[in-house]
């Protein structure tokens, strides 16, 4: 047995537990870390916009995926600590748990990792490089993995404010290591409507070989979270103009702006400090229960209230509602470590009072809007009803339970979900060849026939109802809408495999648009997958051999790329075939299980829910009532069509 003494126990400094242990701070080292860093950086820069002092700042992607952030903050402290001999700047960014978000003196609020966020972007990059504008002077220093090449210099006097933090990931920590403008793009749209008036450019140097343009946004809104609503409302239909309330006190700042729309789905995102709270908590509680209680009080002094109808709940207010609360407290207590949830149980009654007295007000002073909110509440309150009973009815005949699966649904053995995978597949023909090629230990396959419902144009009783949606349902098994229940779906991956042609595009949008609208935690949690089907089967026989090969393409220019790969010339090589599939039945089940099924060899693209907001536009745009919105979308966009897109 080898020894086991002091000597085997290692300490670590600060910065290099950060480097041997990456995850414990930014969650990993891949895509998410990699932009949490960018993050950090930024959140010190909006900490000095929420303290009063910084109007602007700017946001550059170099061509290396290097960044650069600056501000026109107040440029950080360079004077010397009189504990640690050494400048304030040199301790943010060496020192963990170091800064000025301790004491509340010269923070009220922030965000960020309180302290640590500066330090851990310094220790993960091969490069930092930091200037701070300050007291009429320019002071820079410069760290390599974390290690200050010297002190902090005094670069000379300048009239400028603010700071500048160059940093470049180090690609030894990071596996990915390339920036995602539209990543970027979102939170930074999200943080100049939660912070009015305050201006972000993302400008990103790099170059494509498509467009050969740098690319750069400006965001700016001085309506603050009122055009966050419009925003997101945009491609819909509002009924009124937007409400907008407020309340500011020591230690608690809250803002809502709610809109109605001719709509079906709540659009509702909850902010704490700036931190996107997408599972809610305390704040999103206090203000569904004051919505729901004055709503049902006007019901009552409007005389809108009818004998089979004794009050709303929660679900029929909400229908068609889009709303955004900004809440900005002292001392925010969430649930768990993503910072996804409110926990502080006072704010519930506080933003419970303050929602009931601002609408209570507001509709005493405008009773025609609140009789278009309480009727609408009401017929959502009558479609739920023949949901309800459609359900219900469903499930008389078994068609929501394990008992009663789908009678075209051709199941796997496996039982663990994890392990599982379901083809949802356009056509009985397909269907067919996908059932005798599959692997029957993890596959199954769920054949459809004709297009379904467009669910962006109806209510949930008509979802429900629908012969073409019923089968996936309950093939799924973890019901749908508001009762859905992610934890009890029965395959990991369900893949959509439709033609690759315009009517199977129609189809796995129509699918997508069911998934995002009434199934929308399968798309947040990387469930959904689609298949990719070749367009094209060549048949040739090489020069140094015998016997044919196949190749099997997926596009045209990867048609005419691999010809030119392989040296085939169709004007002079006999024996040269090409066959378009104009369908996936037209392949026989080998051919689909080795183009298209096998994971071995398969091509699938997972769905992700990076941007949710442009998702909900986009389905708006696409699959919803305005055409005019519809036409100008694909009048500018149609350049940029080719046999890839879906």
């Amino acid at each position: 047995m080898e020894s086991y003494n002091a000597s085997n126990i290692q300490v670590l400094d600060g910065l290099e537990h950060v480097r041997k242990r990456p995850g414990m701070y930014i969650g990993s080292t891949g895509s998410e870390g990699l932009h949490h860093l960018i993050y950090e950086i930024t959140d010190n820069s909006i900490d000095e916009a929420l303290a009063g002092y910084c109007t602007q700042i700017d946001i550059t992607i170099n061509e290396d995926n290097s960044i650069e952030v600056q501000d026109n903050g107040r440029g950080i402290p360079t004077d010397i600590h009189k504990d640690l001999g050494i400048s304030a700047l040199e301790i943010v960014f060496t020192k963990l748990n170091a800064g000025g978000k301790f004491d509340k003196k010269s923070y009220k609020v922030s965000g960020g990792l309180h302290g640590v966020g500066a330090s851990v972007v310094n220790a993960l990059s091969a490069k930092c490089i930091v200037t701070s504008y300050h007291d009429g002077k320019e002071y820079a220093q410069t760290y390599n993995y974390g290690v200050p090449e010297g002190p902090v210099k005094e670069v000379g006097p300048s009239d400028k404010r603010g700071t500048k933090v160059y940093f470049k990931p180090d690609d030894k920590i990071f596996v990915e290591t390339v920036i995602d403008f539209n990543k970027l793009s979102h939170r930074y749209r999200e943080l100049a409507f939660l912070n009015k008036g305050l201006k972000i450019t993302l400008h990103d140097k790099r170059t494509t070989a498509i467009t050969n343009e740098e690319k750069s946004v400006e965001f700016l809104f001085d309506g603050g979270i009122v055009s966050f609503v419009e925003f997101l409302n945009k491609a819909k239909k509002p009924i009124h103009k937007a409400i907008y309330m407020s309340t500011d006190k020591e230690d608690l700042s809250l803002e809502i702006a709610i809109e109605y729309c001719e709509d079906y789905r709540e659009n509702v995102f909850t902010f704490v400090n700036n931190i996107n709270t997408i599972e809610g908590g305390t704040h999103l509680a206090g203000f569904r229960s004051a919505l729901t209680k004055t709503i049902n009080n006007f019901m009552v002094k409007l005389k809108l209230q009818r004998k089979d109808l004794e009050k709303l709940d929660g679900e029929d207010v909400k229908e068609g509602l889009t709303a955004v609360i900004s809440l900005k407290i002292a001392n925010p207590q969430f649930e768990g470590q993503t910072k996804t949830k409110l926990g502080n149980s006072d704010v519930k009654w506080i933003v419970d009072n303050i929602v009931s007295e601002n609408l209570n007000n507001f509709f005493e002073e405008h009773p025609d809007i609140a009789k278009i909110i309480i009727q609408k509440a009401i017929i959502a309150y009558d479609a739920r009803n023949a949901a309800r009973k459609a359900k219900e009815s469903i499930r008389r005949k078994n068609a929501l339970n394990t008992m009663g699966l789908p009678g075209k649904l051709a199941d796997c053995s496996e039982k663990n979900p994890e392990n599982c995978e379901i083809y949802i597949v356009e056509g009985d023909s397909a269907g067919g060849s996908a059932k005798m090629g599959r692997d029957r230990k993890f596959q199954a396959i769920l054949p459809l026939w004709g297009k379904m419902l467009n669910v962006e144009k109806t209510r949930i009783d008509k979802v429900v109802d629908n012969e073409k949606l019923q089968p996936v349902i309950a093939a799924i098994g973890a019901n749908v809408g508001e009762d859905f229940d992610v934890s009890k779906i029965r395959y990991g991956k369900i893949i959509i495999m439709a033609d690759a042609d315009v009517d199977g595009s129609h189809i796995r949008t129509l699918l997508l648009t069911f998934f995002f609208r009434y199934m929308k935690p399968l798309v947040k949690n990387g469930n959904v997958y689609i298949a990719m089907p070749p367009l094209y089967k060549i048949e040739y026989t090489p020069k140094d051999k015998h016997k044919k090969e196949a190749l099997y393409v997926y596009s045209d220019e990867e048609k005419e790329s691999m010809l030119k790969e392989r040296g085939i010339n169709m004007e002079t090589d006999t024996g040269v075939t090409i066959q378009r599939y104009k369908g996936l039945g037209e392949m026989n089940p080998d051919q689909l299980w080795e183009t298209t099924m096998n994971p071995e060899t398969r091509n699938i693209i997972k769905i992700n829910l990076e941007d949710e907001y442009l998702a909900d536009e986009m389905f708006s745009i696409l699959m919803g009532s305005d055409v005019e919105s519809r036409r100008d979308f694909i009048e500018k966009n149609s350049k940029y069509v080719s046999n890839l897109d879906i």
